[in-house]
Order: structure tokens, then C-alpha cells, then sequence
């Protein structure tokens, strides 16, 4: 494979133009969430968190590992260290983003690591974090 990028590059961004109530739900039957901020409204308000269903970090950890394998293969991901800076609420315009901050060839693959974040449209960083993919050189 035969990718050109330098350090410093950002790589495209997944977006998501408004985040899905019905998926906040899904997931929190599947996972069994308690935690009622991801589908009661009345709950949030409760809680003084304000009136919007409050999206799940794994889900907001999705929408970057989506971006990641996106730009790099679904095999490519290495490594992903992140922290939860804001919440993300739902009908919220976010995008995932990077930069390449260091290339290495090692072992007969390019390894690449990036400063990762998910982005709210107000500017807000949600996660900040970071992650090393391969390519096969």
C-alpha cells in the first residue's frame, strides 16, 4: 500500500450531523445501562444536566475509531487511549478528528500516531486522546 502523509497531516474527519436518540436507546438496552440520562429525559433534568438524553462515551469512542478505520483499514488500529472531557448530547453536530504526530517503520509496517478528538460544532472538545495504526509497507 502506497499512502502518503507527513507528520503534522490531519486525516479526514468522521461527522455526524445529529446524534441519533433511537441509538442511545439500542445501546442502552443491549448494554443493560442503568443510568437513565441515555434514554429519560425527565431524568436528565433531574439531575441538572439540562433537558437533552446524554449520548454514551462508547459511542463517542465509536465515531473515532470509525474515522481511524476509515482513513487506515479495519484491521489497522493499534492502540487508542482516550479521556472524556465533555458530554455529548443528543441532536449535537460532531465531528471525530486527528493529526499525525509521528511516523516509524517497524517490522515491515508503518506505524502512525495521532493526537484523536471528538469535536462538538461549538467548538467543545468531548474526548481527547490518542491512537497508533499500521499500514503494511
Amino acid at each position: 500500500m502506497n499512502v502518503v502523509f507527513e507528520v503534522g497531516d490531519r486525516i479526514p474527519e468522521w461527522r455526524v450531523e445529529s446524534v441519533p436518540v433511537e441509538k442511545m436507546k439500542i445501546l442502552a438496552a443491549i448494554l443493560r445501562d442503568p443510568n437513565p440520562i441515555h434514554w429519560d429525559h425527565q431524568a436528565v433534568s433531574e439531575q441538572g444536566l439540562g433537558d437533552s438524553l446524554i449520548n454514551q462515551g462508547p459511542i463517542n469512542i465509536c465515531y473515532i475509531t470509525n474515522m481511524l478505520q476509515l482513513w487506515s483499514g479495519a484491521r489497522s488500529i493499534r492502540s487508542l487511549r482516550a479521556r472524556f472531557t465533555a458530554n455529548v448530547f443528543e441532536g449535537e453536530n460532531v465531528s471525530a478528528q486527528g493529526v499525525i504526530i509521528s511516523i516509524q517503520d517497524k517490522g515491515g509496517v508503518k506505524l502512525v500516531d495521532l493526537q484523536v478528538w471528538l469535536e462538538k460544532s461549538d467548538g467543545t472538545k468531548a474526548v481527547e486522546g490518542s491512537a497508533q495504526v499500521s499500514f503494511p509497507l
